[in-house]
């Protein structure tokens, strides 16, 4: 079972920040998280919480995939869903679906991270 290496996923969310010519400010506003707490993210020295995550890959516009294990193509499960920009523009329904849709993510990734932490 693979193990979910930080410093790597740091790496890559440091990677796809500077790609698209952010700012470690401009990324942990997007977020809602401190800069300081980023810049820990993206050394490896501090875990995030999957919400956290969830925003950091959101914001960037890039996959869970792209992020976790640095593969390029789409898993299927895209999160722009959960853009804020993207749900302030959706009708009440769509928001509705949009917060069932983060839900189910988020129970998904949690049984993946309990998975691969009996292993």
């Amino acid at each position: 079972m693979k193990e979910l290496d930080y410093s790597g996923m740091g790496m890559r969310i440091r990677q796809v920040r500077k790609a698209r010519g952010w700012s470690q400010e401009e990324l942990a506003k997007r977020c809602g998280i401190s800069m300081s707490f980023l810049g820990h993210i993206e050394r490896g020295t501090r875990i995030m919480s999957l919400e956290t995550f969830v925003n950091i890959c959101g914001a960037l516009d890039t996959t869970a995939d792209e992020i976790l294990w640095g593969v390029a193509h789409p898993s299927g499960l895209v999160l722009d869903l959960w853009k804020p920009e993207h749900r302030l523009e959706e009708g009440q329904q769509e928001k509705n679906q949009t917060k069932e849709n983060y839900s189910m993510y988020v129970k998904i990734m949690k049984s993946v991270a309990e998975i691969m932490n009996e292993a």
